[in-house]
């Protein structure tokens, strides 16, 4: 376990004006010239997870805390990332043991990293935990499937499928009730919801073939995506009875991803076009707010309950660990016109590409097409 201490404060947000909801500090976790670096989680004392990737590939999982990182190590092997931390500190992820093996871990400071098995297979991996130390992942079975699991006592349990052969965990709130993704009968992906002593139950979706939950938050609202009949994505939150399709607040013609919830119902996400770069959203009291390029996450990870978003940063040459406020900036821009504009682009190359079917030769010269799209983007 080691330590590295920031020449400035990395993942922090300006406090100074109240309405400035930006970030300072530069991006990433320190990580040497050529590294990239992910974060995936944060708490509300401003403690985040995630992981740093050298140039070989190799991903060491990491705490950002009070202004520096710590390296948490591995089980053995040469690999580790950190996905998940709860409000007292406890962390899980997934690392590599001495057979090379991804393992699911805890990681307490006291304690280090405990490797949490599997369901027989080889394999396993985690992504959240709850106030009270459970942990969901998933798990390779002996027969080379794999199922979602949650731990009691440190123990996993299986959680079974929807009647087909996989299933993965994606969240769990304080309850112990556990969403994610599984295999129906037909073998399309469905997201799911376990209620500790009920059997899996599907979250329903809009009208598509495919959907998936990504977290729920501890008054049971679940976060997500759905596929609509029309072969679009689009973000969603399901309350036990009702589907809100965030994704209908948004121009027509773009996919939209939950990706996290917190405790006051606020949903983080991305926005994306085909060919484009990803756009963050957050979903609050009934609205949408995207953040401009310049501003928002390459990756868009989770949302703390202290409205902290974090994810990544693309900086031109590689992913750098980020966050930003959930507040979008204000600026001569506003994030409703990115997202718009996304939609335009998205249009006018769909147009295009209409035409050059219907003709002998396209309406456009792709070089004109390409004018035109950057007029909306820039």
């Amino acid at each position: 376990m080691c330590h590295r201490t920031l020449a400035a404060a990395v993942i922090t947000i300006a406090l100074a004006a109240p309405h400035a909801g930006a970030t300072t500090g530069r991006p990433g976790f320190g990580e040497l010239p050529g590294e990239s670096s992910q974060a995936y989680d944060a708490n509300r004392s401003g403690q985040v997870v995630g992981m740093i990737e050298s140039e070989d590939g190799r991903r060491r999982a990491v705490l950002y805390e009070y202004g520096k990182v710590t390296e948490l190590g591995t089980l053995g092997g040469s690999d580790s990332e950190a996905r998940a931390i709860n409000a007292s500190g406890m962390i899980t992820g997934a690392a590599q043991n001495r057979q090379g093996r991804w393992r699911a871990f805890v990681y307490e400071v006291k304690k280090g990293m405990t490797d949490l098995g599997s369901l027989g297979g080889g394999g396993s991996s985690a992504v959240a935990i709850n106030a009270s130390g459970q942990v969901v992942g998933h798990s390779d079975l002996p027969n080379g499937e794999f199922h979602a699991f949650i731990t009691d006592d440190g123990i996993m349990q299986d959680l079974g499928t929807l009647g087909g052969k996989t299933s993965y965990a994606a969240g769990v709130n304080s309850a112990g009730t556990v969403v994610g993704t599984a295999q129906n009968s037909d073998g399309f992906r469905r997201a799911f919801v376990v209620t500790p002593g009920q059997p899996m139950r599907e979250v329903p979706g809009l009208g598509g073939r495919i959907s998936m939950a990504t977290a729920i938050n501890d008054a049971g609202l679940v976060a997500g995506a759905a596929e609509t009949p029309e072969r679009r994505w689009h973000a969603i939150v399901w309350d036990g009875t009702r589907i809100i399709d965030i994704g209908a607040l948004l121009p027509k013609g773009v996919n939209s991803f939950a990706t996290s919830i917190n405790a006051a119902g606020h949903v983080a996400g991305s926005v994306t076009a085909e060919g484009y770069q990803p756009l963050t959203f957050v979903y609050k009291d009934g609205k949408v707010a995207v953040h401009p390029r310049e501003t928002g996450l390459y990756l868009t990870s989770k949302i703390s309950d202290s409205g902290l978003v974090v994810g990544s940063k693309f900086t031109g040459q590689r992913l750098a660990a980020y966050a930003v406020n959930e507040t979008a900036p204000q600026k001569k821009t506003s994030p409703w016109d990115w997202a718009i504009r996304i939609a335009i682009v998205a249009g006018v190359a769909y147009t295009a590409w209409r035409v050059r079917r219907r003709t002998t030769g396209p309406m456009f010269p792709s070089s004109q097409v390409k004018v035109i799209a950057n007029r909306f983007i820039r």
